[in-house]
């Protein structure tokens, strides 16, 4: 017996693109009908990713000291959240945290700079960073994340070697001033269609719950796949103490999982990647996620930590996935969670320290 959501998954493989009604009953879809929604979204992502997690790693290279207002960020304008502050890394110290998340498992560096929108003495800094990381590790795919784009910079980006441009629009449009009054919804757009123009592989995205309806969050997702994202970060809002949104907690673990689904549904065969947000709360279903979404994160995030990153490559090999890029060998196997010996309990019944309840 197949569910409503099956047939709409035959007919997205069919070439179908879904409705606006159809994004809404996936996000709606009641809790009994969750893992039906999951398999059928993972149809998708079979069929256009396999068993495939693209891994990828951030490096901040300049952290808070923004002066946009954006209403979720915890480096904004007069965020009073106690992150990490400081101007750009110097290009050897850009290399060797790119060299870290490589040694770990990434194939795609994500090279982040806070503000509006670089300086052309800024894009020459990337640039320069850029040919040395490529220098040291030829096959590195680099996404750049600096902000709104002026005139030539994305063309200049792309003959340094840049191979993607990530610029979210964060939310739908009709919600983007309630969140956001510094620069405007079509600033987003217009940097994500000047790196495409360029040659870069369009990386946009959206933050979810942020106070926006369902009907707002399929706007976002339409329109993400009438812009041509190639990939699409799904974040989850993190409420920095410090921040307008402090507090804002609209998240449970399953509309997450139907948010992720309901962005593979409308764009079937783009890059979904799980990201900043989904420890807090997809929590102990962030591996059902991975059934829907085809790219994660390794490690921390721009100014919050994430799991340690042999957490997240166990979480990948545990639900059947493997990551793309990885040389296959035996230490990806099942041995790796063997030769642990259990710990081993000195607490609860038989001691004087509370029991683990």
């Amino acid at each position: 017996m197949t569910s409503r959501f099956d047939d709409l998954a035959d007919t997205v493989l069919a070439g179908t693109p879904v409705t606006e009604e159809h994004a809404l009953d996936v996000l709606r879809a009641s809790d009994d009908e969750l893992l039906d929604v999951v398999a059928a979204a993972a149809r998708l992502r079979r069929k256009h990713f396999g068993n495939t997690v693209k891994v990828n790693y951030l490096v901040n290279l300049k952290s808070g000291l923004c002066p946009e207002d954006c209403h979720y960020c915890s480096q904004r304008l007069g965020s009073q959240a106690d992150i990490l502050k400081y101007t750009w890394l110097k290009p050897d110290e850009a290399v060797e945290q790119a060299a870290a998340g490589l040694r770990g498992g990434a194939t795609r560096i994500c090279m982040v700079s806070s503000g509006r929108g670089p300086t052309d003495r800024d894009v020459e800094r990337v640039a320069g960073m850029v040919g040395a990381l490529k220098a040291e590790h030829p096959g590195v795919e680099v996404c750049a994340c600096l902000g709104l784009l002026k005139d030539g910079q994305a063309q200049r980006l792309r003959a340094a070697g840049v191979d993607a441009y990530n610029h979210n629009v964060n939310t739908a449009q009709s919600h983007h001033d309630q969140i956001v009054t510094s620069h405007a919804y079509a600033d987003r757009v217009e940097t994500v269609t000047r790196a495409k123009a360029a040659g870069l592989s369009p990386c946009s995205g959206l933050i979810a719950g942020l106070g926006e309806s369902d009907e707002q969050l399929v706007e976002a997702l339409l329109a993400l796949r009438d812009l041509g994202s190639d990939s699409i970060p799904v974040n989850f809002l993190m409420p920095f103490d410090g921040t307008p949104l402090e507090g804002t907690w609209e998240l449970t673990p399953g509309r997450c999982l139907r948010i992720l689904a309901m962005a593979r549904f409308v764009c079937p065969d783009k890059e979904i990647r799980v990201a900043g947000g989904r420890e807090m709360h997809l929590r102990s279903l962030q591996g059902l996620a991975l059934h829907v979404a085809n790219s994660i994160f390794l490690g921390d995030y721009l100014t919050s930590e994430g799991q340690a990153a042999e957490a997240d490559l166990e979480l990948i090999r545990d639900h059947g996935f493997v990551v793309l890029g990885a040389t296959p060998s035996a230490e990806t196997g099942p041995a790796t969670a063997s030769g642990h010996d259990p710990a081993k309990r000195r607490r609860g019944a038989g001691t004087d320290v509370p029991a683990n309840a």
